[in-house]
């Protein structure tokens, strides 16, 4: 028996053949958007519907607050740029965080999460900001406004997930989305309060000068 023929020899060269990728593959989705796969997690399945659509909606606003937070990362420019340079990046990363939770969220309710950039795009209600540089209280108002967003959704799917018995996902809602968005516009809405840098309001200077102009 040749070397080329003998039972090794073969065994050789179709492990050989099982290492080449198999590329350009077709198939039909496995589960519809919207459609739930029934998990054993003691929950009807329509409650888990609802709480994963109510979530994708969260979703899709989510990634896009992130993305905006980026956006002014990389925008942001002034006497404050350094400052907020770093705490959008926070903010994003954070808001990155979120989005893992969400998303996971959804599939372990049996749903499926959205991903794509044009199905986000398509589903948040989140108004588009221009491509171009805007002035930083431009930033920081679309920023809040956001933030606002989002917290009024989180709010109401909350108290419906908590009327549906879905703990798990009120808990989410709850303790990750509101806190850290409600934390967040702390941070960032105090860059917009118009307060003196170095000497206040009632100080003699400013109240000789009030005088003055009296």
């Amino acid at each position: 028996m040749s070397p080329k023929t003998n039972g090794k020899a073969s065994h050789n060269e179709s492990a050989g053949d099982r290492a080449h990728p198999i590329t350009h593959q077709k198939g039909r989705e496995i589960q519809a958007y919207g459609r739930i796969s029934r998990l054993p997690i003691a929950l009807d399945e329509k409650v888990c519907a609802k709480s994963a659509e109510n979530l994708n909606q969260i979703l899709a606003d989510t990634i896009t607050l992130r993305d905006l937070y980026k956006k002014h990362h990389w925008q942001v420019a002034g006497h404050t740029f350094y400052q907020l340079h770093l705490l959008f990046d926070k903010h994003y990363e954070e808001q990155n965080e979120l989005v893992d939770t969400i998303a996971e969220r959804i599939q372990s309710l049996g749903g499926i999460s959205l991903a794509m950039a044009a199905d986000i795009a398509e589903t948040t209600l989140i108004p588009r900001p221009p491509r171009g540089r805007e002035e930083v209280p431009v930033q920081i108002s679309r920023l809040l406004e956001a933030h606002e967003t989002i917290l009024k959704e989180a709010r109401t799917m909350a108290k419906q997930a908590s009327e549906d018995g879905d703990d798990g996902t009120n808990d989410v809602l709850v303790s990750n989305i509101i806190r850290t968005n409600e934390l967040q516009v702390w941070f960032v809405a105090e860059h917009v309060v118009d307060v003196p840098l170095v000497k206040s309001d009632e100080s003699p200077k400013a109240e000789s000068a009030k005088a003055a102009k009296a």
